[in-house]
């Protein structure tokens, strides 16, 4: 038997490849860390991995721009790497912090890391080299102007009757 390109009783459909959310996918990538984390906490000669949270984000579309607020606590600006792409931010920022305590023959060193990463896909193409970020108070506002501003929606009055 021979199947022709042109058969009509052959239809193929699209299927999305995850038919959920990127919420839903960050949360799951987030799941599975922490259970991996949990895996291991058992062994205390292996070293700790850094702790990587989760990026809280703001994105407000302003027509001609996109303002973005990101909360990354403890972190410095130095610390704090940003990528911008046609349609799409990078936002990742690592913090190490050691802390020594000496004392009569008692010597205690802490260590602590963590690490914040998230890509933010954006509806409309910016304009990646006009990007401006100011980091206040551990949260980090971004602005980026889009190539082509979104047209304000016309509005009416309309009489109730």
């Amino acid at each position: 038997m021979s199947m022709t390109r042109d058969d009509p009783k052959q239809k193929t459909e699209l299927v999305p490849a995850w038919p959920f959310n990127w919420q839903t996918l960050d949360k799951a990538f987030e799941n599975f860390r922490k259970e991996f984390e949990k895996s291991f906490s058992s062994f205390p000669s292996l070293p700790s991995m850094p702790k990587v949270t989760a990026l809280s984000c703001d994105i407000v579309d302003e027509g001609d721009k996109y303002v973005i607020k990101a909360e990354l606590p403890g972190v410095h600006k130095d610390e704090i790497k940003l990528n911008v792409f046609d349609n799409s931010l990078e936002i990742s920022a690592q913090h190490k912090e050691e802390e020594e305590e000496k004392k009569k023959n008692y010597l205690r060193k802490e260590r602590s890391e963590i690490s914040y990463y998230r890509t933010l896909p954006l509806p409309d193409k910016v304009v990646s080299d006009k990007t401006s970020a100011k980091l206040t108070d551990g949260v980090l506002n971004i602005t980026i102007p889009k190539s082509s501003p979104t047209p304000k929606p016309k509005s009416s009055s309309i009489q109730i009757q």
